[in-house]
C-alpha cells in the first residue's frame, strides 16, 4: 500500500534489509532471537538505562518481537538485531520506531550488552541505520527520547550531530517517579534546510 502523502518516501519494506559494517551484520529481530532477546530484557542495568521494566517472562518478550515484526508489516518501524559478523549470539538492537509517514520522521532507539560497550559497536550501528534512514528511506529528520541521565546515550547522538530539541519536565511516568524526557532530532543532511 502507498500512502497519498509519501510519495517522497521510499517504504518498500517487501523485503527487510540487512544492514553490513565492518565488524556487523544487522538482521530482522524476529523469534529466532528470543533467548538472547529475553536475557538482554532482563538486564536491569540496561532496562534502568531505558526507563523499561524488566521482562518477567520469555511469553512477554515474545510478544514484543510479534509487536514489532506487525510494526514492521504496517510500515511503521524497522528493528535490527545486531550482531557480529560470523558469531551468532545478539549483542543489542537499534531500529526506528514509530515511522511517521507523513511528516518523513522516524524514532530512532538502541541498546548494546554491557560487555560490549566502550568498543565503538553503538557508533558502527547507528552511521549504518542512519545512512539507510536518510538514504534509502529518504527519512527528512530522526529524533531520539532519552533520560537526561543517559550521558552515553546523549554522547552518541551528538556524536553524529543531533542536536536537543526539546526537554519535557517530568513528563514520563516510571516506577513510582516522574522522569524528564530530552527530544534530539537530527535532519537529513542533503535535504534543503529552512532558514532560521
Amino acid at each position: 500500500m502507498v500512502y497519498p502523502y509519501d510519495k517522497n518516501l521510499k517504504l518498500d519494506f517487501s523485503a527487510f534489509p540487512v544492514l553490513e559494517t565492518d565488524r556487523l551484520v544487522l538482521k530482522q529481530m524476529n523469534l529466532s532471537c528470543l533467548d538472547e532477546f529475553y536475557l538482554l530484557r532482563t538486564d536491569p542495568v540496561l532496562m534502568a538505562a531505558l526507563d523499561k521494566n524488566l521482562a518477567t517472562s520469555k511469553e512477554e518478550v515474545a510478544g514484543l518481537l510479534k509487536s514489532w515484526e506487525s510494526a514492521y508489516k504496517r510500515r511503521e518501524a524497522l528493528d535490527w538485531a545486531i550482531y557480529y559478523k560470523e558469531q551468532s549470539h545478539l549483542i543489542g538492537t537499534i531500529g526506528f520506531h514509530k515511522i511517521d509517514a507523513y511528516h518523513h520522521r522516524a524514532e530512532i532507539g538502541y541498546v548494546l550488552i554491557t560487555n560490549e560497550q566502550g568498543k565503538g559497536v553503538m557508533s558502527e550501528a547507528m552511521r549504518s541505520v542512519l545512512d539507510y534512514g536518510f538514504k534509502q528511506l529518504n527519512l527528512h529528520s530522526v529524533e531520539a527520547n532519552i533520560n537526561k541521565i543517559n550521558n552515553a546515550s546523549r554522547n552518541l547522538l551528538e556524536k553524529f550531530g543531533f542536536v536537543k530539541e526539546a526537554h519535557f519536565k517530568e513528563n514520563f511516568y516510571f516506577n513510582g517517579t516522574y522522569l524528564d524526557s530530552v527530544i534530539y532530532s537530527l535532519i537529513n543532511p542533503a535535504h534543503p534546510r529552512q532558514p532560521d
